[in-house]
């Protein structure tokens, strides 16, 4: 096709076998936008393609990304925002029409799930090496190995005592990523022969930084999380039925004790003013959603 159709902090060029986002760069782009920069996304990666109204004279066409087949998506687990979700692309309500017209062809260019069985992930993953400043200390990951180096202003006495740790991706089975935006974000490894019991809290497990304001955004945090878990499958025996690499943990059902723990600590953020009446109220109903 060779067809460029630009929209709202991005613009999509449709190929014969893929559709290439390329992200601006500018005040108004999320920032997880421009970490990505540009993406090229294989047609048998999109299992659907809808167009919906969106907000203030806008339409959205959305490139719903197949299960198992984007690293990023697959580390987000359900956990992006609508503004931040990179196959979403936002257009003026007067290119309906036009968004319409490449809504059909794009639809009639996919691939039917039995004939796509991919050996690992179709997208390609953020580029290693990379690394961000958590709380309590900086990840890094070189391609090959994840290393934690802690800080004394903010790691716990039992990541202290473990000493910093470093992480081959052939130990690991997945990774745990959890959203930085509101409160308790942070980024686990799962190690590939898991220890008895449940893992304790992210503050106190070595193989997890935690994220605090200003510490481990999703625009950092998030494309680390999704190389690690690219370069994690790519040394595993073979994915799951769906698509999916097993260990990799999405946001699901959690343990009901931890949930109260999470809707009491989010309570003192809002009795402390560092939460609104609304995100309170959305965010609770979130975690409630969980059991």
């Amino acid at each position: 096709m060779g067809d460029v159709l630009a929209g709202f902090n991005a613009a999509w060029e449709f190929e014969s076998d893929s559709v290439l986002i390329r992200f601006e760069r500018g005040i108004r782009t999320p920032k997880l936008f421009q970490a990505l920069g540009e993406r090229r996304i294989p047609l048998e990666a999109i299992a659907a393609v809808t167009l919906t109204p969106g907000k203030r004279g806008t339409v959205v066409l959305h490139a719903v990304p197949r299960p198992g087949a984007d690293p990023v998506m697959d580390a987000a687990a359900g956990q992006l925002k609508e503004g931040s979700d990179p196959y979403r692309l936002v257009l003026p309500a007067e290119r309906e029409t036009l968004a319409e017209y490449y809504a059909d062809e794009l639809r009639g260019m996919l691939v039917a799930d039995e004939d796509v069985w991919p050996d690992g992930y179709l997208v390609a993953p953020p580029a290693a090496p990379l690394q961000f400043k958590a709380y309590d200390g900086k990840a890094s990951f070189d391609g090959a190995a994840v290393s934690f180096r802690w800080f004394w202003t903010g790691a716990s006495s039992a990541k202290w005592k473990a000493g910093d740790k470093t992480f081959p991706v052939s130990d690991l089975s997945g990774v745990e990523w959890r959203s930085p935006e509101l409160f308790e974000g942070h980024l686990r490894l799962l190690p590939r022969e898991p220890a008895d019991g449940k893992p304790g809290p992210a503050d106190q497990d070595p193989a997890a930084v935690v994220f605090g304001l200003g510490y481990g955004p999703v625009h950092e945090s998030l494309p680390f999380a999704a190389s690690v878990l690219a370069a994690v499958r790519s040394t595993s025996p073979a994915p799951s039925p769906a698509g999916q690499l097993t260990g990799a943990v999405p946001a699901g059902r959690r343990d009901p004790a931890d949930i109260a723990d999470r809707i009491r600590h989010l309570g003192e953020l809002h009795q402390a003013g560092l939460v609104t009446d609304a995100e309170f109220t959305s965010k609770k109903a979130e975690l409630l959603a969980e059991l």
